[in-house]
């Protein structure tokens, strides 16, 4: 399973890409605004630090003709930008426009809560497919019910969209993705964090090195 880290931070981008683990990275209006700056210096900081790797950028537009347009001047950033269009009727229709016309614009479609929206996403040819596993819970249905719905549907079609679960809450969320073989999760910096940790890894360093100082042993 590939791991995205879901922030437009360029600090907590560094700092997980220099641990040899990220494969890409997401970001939104809403994580843009947090880091204060402006929004153009922000996405070429990212794109920069993670060269080669993608890094999703959305569009604002919501009509056809506005999201199309929209879409080839973010392409055009960096070669490793992938643009974020919702899974809309016009969003759909803006995926599938582009790639009869053979822009070479790779696309996330993103807002995508349902089984049918994401084969509807696949069928324009969208490259990447995001469903958001937290937002879902929190309407009290289960994400990751959803999620494995999506991978069946793949899986018995051979649809070449990966699929990347977004909205991830939590290190269970992760661990549940990474068992139903999902293509690629992408996840909070905070979470990724957590991955790290057990208390018994905790636990076993201290008395390693408790054992390590009794019997003299020096670095």
């Amino acid at each position: 399973m590939k791991i995205f880290i879901d922030t437009a931070d360029i600090e907590e981008i560094r700092e997980i890409n220099s641990l040899g683990i990220l494969d890409g990275v997401t970001t939104n209006p809403s994580l843009v605004a947090k880091t204060g700056k402006p929004w153009k210096e922000a996405i070429a900081e990212i794109v920069t630090e993670v060269s080669g790797k993608p890094v999703s950028v959305e569009v604002i537009a919501t009509d056809v003709a506005g999201m199309v347009k929209e879409a080839k001047e973010l392409s055009r950033i960096a070669e490793n930008v992938v643009v974020k269009i919702p899974c809309t009727e016009a969003g759909l229709e803006a995926v599938a426009r582009m790639n009869n016309e053979g822009a070479g614009v790779k696309t996330n479609v993103t807002l995508v809560f349902s089984p049918l929206q994401a084969l509807l996403a696949a069928k324009v040819g969208a490259t990447y497919v995001s469903p958001f596993l937290g937002r879902i819970d929190d309407i009290s249905y289960d994400g990751m019910l959803v999620l494995e719905e999506i991978i069946n549907i793949y899986e018995v079609y051979d649809l070449a969209t990966e699929i990347i679960a977004a909205s991830i809450r939590h290190v269970d969320h992760v661990r549940r993705c990474a068992e139903l073989g999902v293509d690629i999760a992408t996840v909070p910096y905070k979470v990724i964090k957590q991955m790290f940790r057990h208390p018994l890894t905790d636990l076993g360093l201290e008395r390693f090195l408790k054992d390590a100082q009794a019997a003299g042993i020096t670095i």
